[in-house]
C-alpha cells in the first residue's frame, strides 16, 4: 500500500495511515473547503483544543440535502447563520459538515472548541451531515468524505489513532 508524508502542525512530518485504515478512506486532506472558500463569517470567539483528540461523534443538520459545491456552501451558511444568529453560539457548531458533494466544509476545524455535543466539546470533534438523515442514509460519497476527514485529521495529528466514533441522537 503507497503511504504518504503530510507536515504537521509542529512543523515535524508524519507518514500517512495506510490505506486499509478507517474503512479504506486515503489519507486525504483535499476534500477540506476552508471557511473563506464556502463564505464562513468570522468567529465571535474562539476556544483552543487539546489534540489529538480521543472522539469523534457523527450529526446531521436538518433540512434539505446539497449536492453541489454552491448548494453545500449554501447550506454550510445557513447552518451557521442558524447557530450564531438563532442560539446565540460564538460560530457554526461543529468542526466539518459534508455534503452530498463530496466535500468536507470546515467549521471549526480540528483545533478548535466546537458547541455540537454537550459535555463533549472540548476533547471531541464532530462531523455533521448536511441534511436530515431520519429517513435515509448519507451517500456513499458522503461517507467516503467524512472517512476522509478523520483520516486527515489522524495523519495530521489531531485525532488518536485509537479513537472511539460516535453517533449523536
Amino acid at each position: 500500500l503507497q503511504t504518504d508524508t503530510l507536515e504537521r502542525t509542529d512543523g515535524t512530518t508524519q507518514r500517512c495511515i495506510e490505506a486499509n485504515q478507517v474503512n479504506q478512506a486515503k489519507c486525504d486532506c483535499t476534500v477540506i473547503v476552508p471557511r473563506v472558500d464556502w463564505g464562513a463569517r468570522a468567529a465571535k470567539n474562539t476556544s483552543d483544543m487539546n489534540t489529538p483528540v480521543s472522539m469523534v461523534f457523527i450529526h446531521h443538520t436538518t433540512g434539505a440535502f446539497c449536492n453541489s459545491s454552491d448548494s453545500c456552501s449554501k447550506r454550510a451558511r445557513d447552518t451557521q447563520n442558524y447557530h450564531m444568529n438563532t442560539e446565540k453560539w460564538d460560530d457554526i457548531g461543529y468542526s466539518f459538515l459534508v455534503g452530498d458533494d463530496g466535500n468536507a466544509y470546515e467549521g471549526r476545524g480540528f483545533s478548535t472548541q466546537g458547541a455540537h455535543t454537550k459535555g463533549y466539546n472540548s476533547e471531541a470533534i464532530a462531523i455533521s451531515f448536511i441534511g436530515n438523515y431520519e429517513n435515509r442514509n448519507a451517500s456513499a460519497t458522503a461517507q467516503i468524505a467524512a472517512k476522509k476527514v478523520i483520516a486527515c485529521g489522524i495523519s495530521k495529528g489531531f485525532i488518536s489513532a485509537d479513537y472511539e466514533l460516535f453517533g449523536h441522537p
